[in-house]
């Protein structure tokens, strides 16, 4: 039987044994004042189920309802090539499976971070597709897979028009995911912060506990995004989406962040 953690939603094997989680108990997350708590994938599917929004042809986000854990978002991106699911969400029901199906299933999973790694080893199984971790990250697997391909480098071509970049900051492997459509299309978890107001961008090391990335870290950052162009971010939470001008408008963060730090 899998287990969640009920604060991060990071998915581990059933054992008496684990009373930590190791993704909570790291500075970039949080063990809650009531302490660490888990539940049984089954049960989250029985009393949750999924929220399924259509942004554009072929772009369709999905969050589970009522909010679990971190509550992000997953990403469904419907290619010629095949789909792909970015990020990922625990909720994995039987109406989620026969939806992705009747849009063609999954070709690949690419996850930007560890603190949505969440049931990625069962989306994986249930759709045979592997799944794409940075190597820089592979300390953070809690649980072992066959699908798990850890890659390496700044860059991976995943099909045509669709790349991977490692950005680091929140983690060492933080990554984006760049789709080459209607003047480019940007999937940034929280590597690159949607700000609430939809109008602007921020960066952080630690986004519960507010410890800010460094000038040095932003600067990297910053340097291997200009490396594709895109007018269009959507980021982990609902409603955090910025659908033109994006790139000028992460620039413009990313000089301001580092005037502030100066």
């Amino acid at each position: 039987m899998i287990k969640l953690c009920t604060a991060c939603s990071t998915s581990y094997e059933d054992d008496a044994s684990i009373r930590h989680c190791k993704i909570c108990e790291d500075e970039r997350q949080f063990v809650p004042v009531s302490g660490q708590h888990w539940l049984a994938l089954s049960d989250l599917c029985a009393t949750h189920q999924n929220k399924w929004q259509q942004h554009q042809p072929g772009l369709f986000s999905l969050q589970t309802v009522p909010a679990f854990a971190i509550n992000q978002r997953a990403f469904l991106l419907q290619t010629v090539h095949g789909n792909i699911l970015w990020d990922c969400i625990a909720n994995l029901d039987s109406a989620t499976e026969t939806l992705i199906q009747a849009l063609g299933g999954i070709h690949a999973i690419a996850i930007s971070h560890p603190h949505y790694y969440s049931t990625m080893q069962d989306w994986a199984a249930t759709f045979n597709a592997p799944v794409y971790l940075h190597a820089d990250d592979r300390q953070w697997i809690m649980r072992q897979s066959p699908y798990i391909q850890c890659w390496q480098g700044d860059e991976l071509d995943i099909i045509p028009e669709v790349k991977l970049l490692r950005l680091g900051g929140h983690f060492a492997g933080g990554s984006v995911l760049h789709w080459a459509e209607r003047g480019g299309i940007l999937l940034s978890g929280d590597i690159v912060q949607v700000a609430p107001g939809a109008n602007t961008v921020s960066f952080m090391w630690s986004y519960p506990n507010m410890l800010p990335l460094s000038a040095s870290a932003l600067r990297t950052l910053v340097h291997r995004l200009d490396k594709v162009i895109f007018s269009q971010i959507f980021g982990a939470f609902a409603g955090r989406e910025i659908t033109q001008d994006a790139q000028q408008i992460v620039r413009q963060a990313a000089a301001r962040y580092l005037n502030c730090l100066r």
